[in-house]
């Protein structure tokens, strides 16, 4: 469970550097501290959206063969606070038992890891809200897991599509905004 009133600390996401990455949750760094998650479909842009919040073009490792991310990935901002590169859902150019690998351990990630303070999910704004978003985001709904929705590929849609999208993402989660922004 969240604490809302926790201190607020500062941040400085430009000093964020790779920590490690991990193929199960035994192996992560020690569970202290706290973590925010990037998580989201496969190629949604959640290595590109870490790259952008550090000003690191590089730190994270991006592709455009979705499932290029297979392990779980920590980037430590401070010795206590950490962003956190999950392996994609849904669609990704692998073997079914990888993907099934890696839906075990991101299910194993959200459900046990205390550390875990915030989701940031990410989805492209042409498929947004798809069955396993839905789902991610019950999930962090019934754990009480604060969730940022990020709508990426706005680039790929004129003004007034991408306007309507937000706005409907906006209003299909208004019942949840007391952990749901948009």
């Amino acid at each position: 469970m969240t604490d809302f009133n926790a201190p607020q600390v500062a941040v400085n996401y430009r000093n964020a550097a790779f920590l490690q990455s991990a193929s199960a949750v035994e192996n992560a760094p020690p569970d202290r501290g706290w973590e925010v998650a990037f998580a989201g479909r496969s190629n949604s842009g959640k290595s590109s959206a870490i790259n952008t919040l550090t000003s690191q073009g590089k730190l994270a490792r991006t592709s455009r063969t979705p499932g290029r991310t297979q392990l779980i990935n920590f980037f430590a901002l401070s010795d206590s606070q950490r962003l956190v590169d999950l392996p994609g859902y849904g669609f990704a150019k692998v073997p079914l038992a990888v993907k099934k690998k890696w839906n075990q351990q991101l299910e194993r990630y959200l459900q046990h890891r205390e550390s875990l303070r915030g989701l940031v999910m990410l989805m492209d704004i042409r498929h947004p809200l798809t069955d396993a978003d839905k789902q991610m985001l019950g999930w962090a709904v019934s754990a009480s897991m604060p969730v940022h929705i990020l709508l990426t590929k706005a680039d790929k849609l004129k003004r007034g599509p991408a306007q309507s999208t937000l706005l409907s993402v906006r209003e299909t989660l208004a019942e949840h905004t007391e952990l749901v922004s948009v």
